[in-house]
C-alpha cells in the first residue's frame, strides 16, 4: 500500500510537470482502474482454489515488476506513446494491490472472532488506509528530492524485501477453501450484497472525482505560484497525506464511536456526506480563490467518508458467507473499483469543464446515490 500511494502522487506530479492536461492525466490512472475492477473478481475465485498466500505472493510479485517496468519510460516518447505504456503499467499495478488488498480482507473473516469483527476490520482497514497515506507524501517527497527513476527504483527494492519476508514466514495453506470453486459463482446472488456494492461503487466514486485529479492539479498550480514547483509538491503530497492518514485513523477508530455498525448509520452517514459535499461546492463557487476553506472542508468530509467506508467494510463481512467469503468480498471490491474508474474519468472530465466546483457538485450527487441505494437492503438491521 505505500508503493501504491507513492507511485500514484509520482505518475501524477511528473506528469503534470511535463504538460500533461487534466482529462489526459486521467487517462494514466483509467486501465489501473479497470484492472481493479476484473482482478476484485478473478482474485476472489483464486483465493477460494488457490488460497490466499498465493494470491498474496502474486500481488506483492507484480508491484516490483510494475515498478522496475516504469523506469524505462523514455522521456523522448511522443505523449500518445506515452500515455499508452504508463497506462499498461498502471493496469499491472492495479492487478498488483487488488490481489494483495482481496487476500488480507478475507483472511479478516476467517482469523477473527464474530464478536470481533467490527474492530478489527475497521483496524486493518484504517491502518491499510493510512499507509497508502504516507506514500502519496512519499511519492511527491521522493520526487522532489531525487527525481522520477531513481525513485521507483528505490520503492522496487522496499517492496522486493518484503515480498522476500512474506515468502520466507506467511503460512503457505492460508485457507485453501473450495478447489472445485466456479468463476461464476463470483457473482452474488444475496440482494444486501448487490445494493451494498452498488452503494461501494458511488460512494468511491464520489471521493474520486475530487480526490485523483482535480485536487492535486488546483493544489500544486495554486501554490506554484506563491511558493515555486518543489515546494508546491511538497505541501501537495502532505496534504493528501494527511487527509488518508487522517481517513484511515477515523476508521480504525469508528468501532470505539459508534459501538456497533449497522445499515441505518451508514445511510445517516451518506447523507451527512452529500451535505458537507454540496455545501463546499457552494463555499469554492463564492471563493474560488480561497485554499484554505476547501481544505478545511475537505478534512471534513474526509472524516465523515471514514466512517461511511468503515461500516461499508464490517457489513460486506458481515454479510458474507464463510464458505464464499473471497468470492463476495472480491465482487464487493469490483463494485469498488468500477466506482473508482467513474471517479476517475468525471475527475478529469469535470476539473477541465467547471473547475474543482464541478467536480464537489457531482461528488454530491453520486454519495447521494449511494444513500438511496443503501436504503434498498432487505432484512433485519445487523447488530
Amino acid at each position: 500500500m505505500l508503493t501504491d500511494g507513492a507511485l500514484r502522487m509520482l505518475v501524477l506530479l511528473h506528469f503534470h510537470t511535463l504538460g500533461f492536461s487534466p482529462l489526459q492525466l486521467a487517462w494514466l490512472f483509467v486501465l489501473y482502474e479497470v484492472a481493479g475492477i476484473v482482478t476484485n473478481l478473478t482474485a476472489g475465485w483464486l483465493a477460494a482454489r488457490f488460497g490466499l498466500a498465493l494470491t498474496l505472493h502474486l500481488g506483492l510479485g507484480l508491484q516490483v515488476a510494475a515498478l522496475v517496468a516504469l523506469t524505462r519510460l523514455d522521456p523522448g516518447w511522443a505523449i500518445g506513446t506515452s500515455v499508452v505504456f504508463v497506462m499498461l503499467v498502471q493496469g499491472a499495478s492495479g492487478v498488483a494491490k487488488d490481489l494483495a488488498k482481496t487476500a488480507s480482507k478475507s483472511a479478516v473473516k476467517l482469523l477473527v472472532p464474530e464478536g470481533g469483527l467490527f474492530t478489527w476490520v475497521a483496524v486493518l482497514t484504517g491502518s491499510k488506509n493510512a499507509i497508502k497515506g504516507l506514500g502519496f507524501f512519499l511519492g511527491a517527497g521522493l520526487l522532489a528530492l531525487v527525481g522520477f527513476e531513481p525513485s521507483l527504483w528505490i520503492m522496487a527494492a522496499g517492496l522486493g524485501a518484503i515480498l522476500v519476508a512474506v515468502l520466507a514466514f506467511l503460512p503457505r495453506d492460508l485457507t485453501v477453501r473450495n478447489k472445485g470453486a466456479k468463476f461464476r459463482e463470483v457473482f452474488s446472488s444475496d440482494p444486501r450484497i448487490n445494493w451494498l456494492s452498488l452503494a461501494r461503487m458511488f460512494l468511491f466514486g464520489a471521493r474520486d472525482v475530487w480526490f485523483v485529479v482535480a485536487l492535486p492539479i488546483w493544489l500544486s498550480a495554486t501554490l506554484t505560484e506563491t511558493a515555486g514547483e518543489g515546494t508546491a509538491f511538497f505541501i501537495t503530497g502532505g496534504f493528501m497525506a494527511l487527509w488518508v492518514i487522517g481517513y484511515g485513523a477515523v476508521q480504525g477508530a469508528t468501532p470505539r464511536l459508534l459501538r456497533s455498525g449497522s445499515t441505518g448509520k451508514a445511510r445517516g452517514a451518506a447523507v451527512l456526506l452529500m451535505v458537507v459535499a454540496g455545501a463546499l461546492a457552494l463555499v469554492h463557487g463564492a471563493m474560488p480563490a480561497a485554499a484554505w476553506p476547501v481544505l478545511i472542508g475537505l478534512m471534513i468530509f474526509g472524516t465523515v467518508f471514514a466512517v461511511n467506508s468503515s461500516l461499508h467494510s464490517f457489513l460486506i463481512l458481515h454479510f458474507a458467507g464463510a464458505k464464499r467469503v473471497t468470492m463476495d468480498v472480491g465482487f464487493y471490491y469490483m463494485a469498488n473499483a468500477c466506482g473508482r474508474l467513474l471517479g476517475t474519468v468525471l475527475s478529469g472530465l469535470c476539473y477541465q469543464a467547471g473547475g474543482l466546483t464541478l467536480s464537489l457538485v457531482v461528488s454530491a450527487a453520486m454519495v447521494g446515490a449511494s444513500a438511496l441505494a443503501l436504503a434498498r437492503i432487505p432484512g433485519p438491521v445487523p447488530a
